[in-house]
Parts: structure tokens; sequence; C-alpha cells
């Protein structure tokens, strides 16, 4: 680290859901749909002066088997909804919504976040992702048509039509013609008071990191190593110089979970019970099932990994994304339990947890910082394991140590999502 000076932290609250993250057992545990739960977490991060609320999003209810995957969080309200009853009750923090560029004209994105920059004050954050599975297609007119090698092509595009939109907005119409679309028209609403939304978006591929570094104002990855951090870091802020961008116009943040102890040891022993509880001995079957792609129903979860080699394409698994070749996902797995001397369920535990601050709260404050400071990231994504309390002891016990090293806003200095994040507002193209 040089002479510079401090970076400032940026944060944001993600509320889990979609996913097995959530400790349902645990009796703060609450509900995942009730708006009283959004408020809390929403309001928590506002007080903790976060740059912004992230709202994830499956379109399909996961399956295994054939059936329901009831394990996980399966559903909940469509986030800009969720985000534009928030933007009533909060004032500064940003309201950040996933919503799906495959399934969507950009048009009606483009309506939509605007419309929602425009309740907020300038406080709306696009998350764009991709699908190209047929599974999921199959709750839309166009099914699963889309080629994977297509997904990141539509998306820029679609990205690039809506910010046409709102530049158009109130000076002009919109004509374009590309490989995803043709269209002719003007948008319904003024220009954003952002001028553009903020836009978001998570990929670790090379593909996704170019887009990213075309494209997006925030990066969510996810790196579970200082070394790894800095290394993803330092190869997508080199991109940016290839479409005239400027390093501090992309922000990384990593999703990360957190567990707090009054000594090390109780924040360990706290933290190796939350892992134990998210992923229970089914919730491990299904992991596995998903890798090797048959009925481990009857698989001793305590014990070693399955013997038999995976079979690939298979679809005893629907709606997760895919983890990579399920021979190379296995081969590497099985490397890692032996040399750690892992059962099935410790080998999922260890290969499925975020990167982890795990201590006191002067620890963990002082490992953010140093993440932060030595250009691992430029914040940080909480996934807290409780709805809606569980970023409560976050923000009442580190948040203040953070804002006493000098690396934590005291008080918001703007209005808008890009007055917290430090980016430019674009001028009409």
């Amino acid at each position: 680290m040089t002479d510079r000076p401090l970076k400032q932290i940026h944060l944001a609250a993600h509320f889990p859901g979609v996913n097995n993250t959530t400790v349902w057992s645990d009796p703060a545990s609450g509900s995942q749909i009730a708006f009283d739960s959004f408020r809390h977490l929403a309001a928590t991060a506002e007080r903790g002066r976060f740059d912004f609320f992230f709202l994830a999003e499956g379109l399909r209810l996961r399956e295994v088997k054939g059936r329901i995957h009831d394990l996980d969080v399966v559903g909940r309200p469509e986030s800009i909804t969720v985000l534009g009853a928030l933007a009533a009750v909060t004032t500064h923090l940003g309201l950040a919504a996933t919503v799906n560029a495959t399934y969507n004209e950009p048009y009606e994105l483009a309506r939509r976040f605007a419309s929602l920059d425009h309740l907020s004050g300038g406080r709306a954050a696009w998350n764009v992702v991709t699908s190209s599975d047929a599974f999921t297609g199959e709750n839309f007119r166009r099914g699963g048509y889309l080629d994977r090698a297509d997904r990141y092509t539509r998306a820029a595009e679609t990205v690039a039509l809506a910010r046409e939109f709102w530049d158009a907005a109130g000076a002009g119409t919109v004509r374009h013609q590309g490989p995803q679309f043709d269209v002719e028209g003007t948008l319904s609403v003024p220009r954003p008071p952002q001028g553009h939304p903020v836009v978001i978006q998570a990929g670790d591929s090379a593909e996704g990191r170019e887009f990213a570094a075309a494209t997006a104002d925030v990066i969510f990855s996810r790196h579970s190593t200082l070394a790894a951090g800095q290394a993803f870091h330092a190869d997508v802020k080199r991109r940016l110089a290839a479409y005239g961008r400027k390093p501090d116009e992309l922000k990384i943040m990593p999703g990360v979970t957190y567990v707090l102890g009054d000594t090390e040891e109780e924040a360990v022993e706290r933290a190796a019970a939350i892992r134990r509880a998210q992923v229970s001995p089914a919730t491990a079957i299904n992991y596995l099932e998903q890798v090797w792609g048959i009925d481990l129903s009857d698989h001793d979860v305590d014990g070693p990994l399955p013997a038999v080699d995976p079979v690939r394409d298979s679809a005893l698994v629907q709606g997760r994304t895919s983890l990579g070749d399920p021979l190379e996902v296995a081969a590497g797995w099985r490397a890692v339990a032996a040399e750690k001397g892992l059962s099935s369920r410790e080998l999922v535990i260890e290969v499925t947890g975020r990167q982890s601050f795990i201590g006191t709260p002067a620890a963990v404050a002082a490992q953010i910082d140093h993440y932060v400071q030595n250009d691992a990231a430029d914040g940080f994504i909480l996934v807290p394991h409780l709805t809606p309390g569980g970023l409560d002891d976050f923000v009442d016990r580190v948040v203040p140590l953070l804002q006493e090293r000098g690396v934590l806003r005291t008080e918001y200095s703007g209005t808008t999502l890009r007055d917290h994040l430090g980016l430019p507002v674009p001028g009409r193209h």
C-alpha cells in the first residue's frame, strides 16, 4: 500500500433469499415476504450509512427430482415492487433490484427503473443478470431459446438500449437496430434524476468481467482470499481503459458474511454452528446431486464423497447455476476432501461458504479495512444469515469502529446513489 489517502469503504446490505443462507431454525428468523422484514433490514442499513440495499431474485422455483426444493427460500415478492415501497420509508439508502435482461424488454426496463429513480429521488440501481436455461425459460413466451453464448450479447444490448431511452427521455425518439432488438419509440417518463440508474453486474468469467468493464458501475463478486480479491480487482480495473473509463468508475464489492463474538474463540464457534445450520444433511445431499447428477438420497453425508463419477447433462436438479463441468468439479472436491479429511457434508460446507469475516468487532473492522486499503475490494455486500435482524450487531458494533478509522461516512454527504458511490452523472449521448 502507498501513502495515498485512505480509501472510503462502500457497504451494501443483501436481503438473503432464493438460497439456503437463512438459518430457519433460529428463533430470531422472521418472514421472507412480510414488508416489515424488508423495512427492518433497510432501516438498519440506512442507520449504518450503507450505500444501498440489494435484492436478488429467481424467476422459477428450483426443483430436485421433479419437486420444488423447499429447503431454500422458494420465492418472494417482485423486487422493484418491494423497493418502490421501501422508497417511501427511507431517505438516502440506494435501492438495487435484480432484474433479468433475458426475459425483459429494454423499454420496459428503462421505464421501470426510471420510475423507481424518480420515486426514490435518485436512488435506483439495476443488478443485470442473464439466463440461458430452458427450465427458467418455460415461464416465458420465448421459452429457452437463447443460446448460452448469446446471453451477454443480449444483456449488453439491453443495457445500451435502456440507456438510450434514458438519454432520449423528453428530448427525442430512440431508433435502434441491433442483433437482438429493432426499436423505435420514446420513453413515457422523464429522464431519471441520476441520468442513468446505477448498473450492477455479477459474473466471474472472462466474458462477465469484460461485460462489467464495458457496462457496469458496480460488480458483485465473490473471492475467498486477499490474494484472489487483489487479482480480480487488478484484472477488472485494468480492462476499464479500453472503454475510456477510469478505475474509480467501477466499484468492486464482493458478497461476504460475517460473524461476531466477544472473543475470537466465540466467533469461530458461532461461525461453525451457523454453517452447519445452513448446510443441513438434506442440503448437502442436494449440492452433491447437483454435481453428480444422480439420486443420492441414500448417501451417507457423514462419510466420504460418492465413489462413482458424475453424470454429465443430468436434469435431476433444475434452476441452479451450473458449478462447471461435473467431472472437473468432482475431481476438485475430492482433492479438497482428501487434503483436509472432510466428510461429504463438511466438504459442501467448505466449498459453498462465501468469504467470511469472523472475530471480535475490532478484528472484523480491521479485516474489512485491510482488504479495501490493499485493493482486494472497494467495499462489500453483506449477506446476513438472519432475516430481518441479521445486520443489527454489525451496525451497532462494527460500523462505529470503521467510522473511527475514518474509512466510513458518519453522515450521507449526497442524496443519490451515485453520490454515495462517488460515480459521475452521465451526460446525454
